[in-house]
């Protein structure tokens, strides 16, 4: 029988260093609720990436009493209408030729670069660009490069340098989950343009929260990338995810992406609910304002008390700086029992020196929730 105690060393690494998580089964959020409301708490979640508010809320009749299981992958015959439906209302959504769902955001990056990219190519990417992207390029036969993050002239060296002698792939989150923050998306589209290099953008935390009808980052800034990723967890509080392109590119990964070939199909009924919300977002422009305007407002509130927000943040994300893993945890928990739910950030998500909380809004909130969470995020720090 193996001897388990070498996972037990290392995990003791973890929790002398304020990185070991517990598993919570969601007891931590049943907690937390109970007693925001014993205290006569308003509980607050602002850990969610439910950017509009919709996880919550209930499915219509109608699509409850669809299938909930779509019996095999794709390729064999998971296929069913509704996600024939979603692939094509997601493409004129995003603008691209086509589109494949995925069952996870992890998956999508998984499938995608891992196939896209051959040997002798080279994949140029964010230095903060979310794990599944980072594992997708490990999982591809290419060689990487890591770029400073939204450093534009690393990547024109870079591509000046390599661009005549292979293909390259510059692979970019268009919005930062954990910074809040974005590239100059133009001017990296015009820069692979100039190089025949191709542009991959990761619109996970951008959909349903920018541009019109919740199309996106790319969208507003009027330009297309070569290949787009998003998800359904997000913005659209549903659960799977898609990544759209040419045709071609689709026919490419119907065959060559492992974690799409050998998954079964997203439920029908899950992307029913996915349709739906898609539906709605693009007609939720108030929402959308509301993020805007409840962002900034926070922001203002925190900034104006001396509290550490990361400044090339915007939107809903509000990252609060804090050093180390212990303040991190030590304010964490101070927030909580307040009522208001948010999370830790520390490595190996962010540096060890930018440990964090990522306050996450949420459309519906009022401006008294964000006085409130300004207030004792201020109150916390200080402590």
């Amino acid at each position: 029988m193996l001897d388990w105690d070498f996972l037990e060393s290392e995990l003791e690494n973890f929790r002398a260093a304020g990185l070991y998580r517990e598993p919570d089964d969601g007891l931590v959020r049943q907690s937390w609720l109970r007693e925001a409301e014993a205290r006569g708490l308003v509980p607050i979640d602002a850990s969610s990436n439910d950017y509009l508010g919709y996880a919550a809320d209930p499915v219509s009749r109608e699509t409850y009493r669809g299938a909930t299981g779509s019996g095999a992958s794709r390729l064999i015959h998971g296929t069913r209408p509704i996600h024939r439906a979603l692939e094509g209302a997601i493409s004129t959504w995003v603008d691209q030729p086509a589109t494949l769902l995925f069952a996870s955001g992890y998956a999508a990056n998984l499938g995608a670069i891992g196939s896209m990219a051959q040997s002798g190519d080279l994949i140029i990417s964010d230095a903060l660009n979310h794990a599944s992207i980072i594992d997708g390029c490990r999982l591809s036969k290419a060689e990487v490069t890591v770029f400073r993050h939204v450093d534009i002239g690393a990547v024109e060296s870079i591509l000046r340098m390599e661009g005549s002698k292979r293909r390259c792939w510059v692979v970019t989150e268009s919005y930062f989950s954990m910074d809040g923050d974005s590239p100059d998306l133009c001017a990296l589209r015009s820069i692979c343009d100039q190089h025949r290099a191709a542009l991959v953008v990761d619109e996970a935390h951008a959909l349903g929260v920018f541009g019109a009808g919740g199309s996106g980052l790319c969208s507003q800034n009027g330009l297309k990338p070569d290949i787009l990723i998003g998800t359904f967890g997000k913005a659209l509080g549903a659960q799977g995810a898609f990544v759209a392109s040419t045709t071609l590119f689709r026919n490419w990964l119907w065959n060559r992406a492992r974690s799409f070939v050998y998954s079964t199909a997203l439920s029908p009924m899950l992307a029913a609910v996915v349709h739906e919300n898609l539906t709605r977002a693009q007609q939720d422009k108030s929402g959308r304002v509301r993020l805007e305007t409840a962002g900034g407002e926070l922001r203002r509130l925190l900034m104006s008390a001396g509290v550490r927000v990361l400044e090339s943040s915007y939107g809903p994300i509000v990252p609060v700086l804090l050093g180390t893993p212990e303040r991190a945890v030590a304010v964490t928990n101070d927030l909580v029992a307040q009522g208001i739910l948010v999370q830790a950030i520390r490595p190996p998500t962010v540096a060890a020196d930018s440990c964090r909380i990522r306050v996450t809004l949420n459309s519906t909130f009022s401006d008294e929730h964000i006085r409130r969470l300004a207030d004792s995020i201020i109150e916390a720090c200080a402590e």
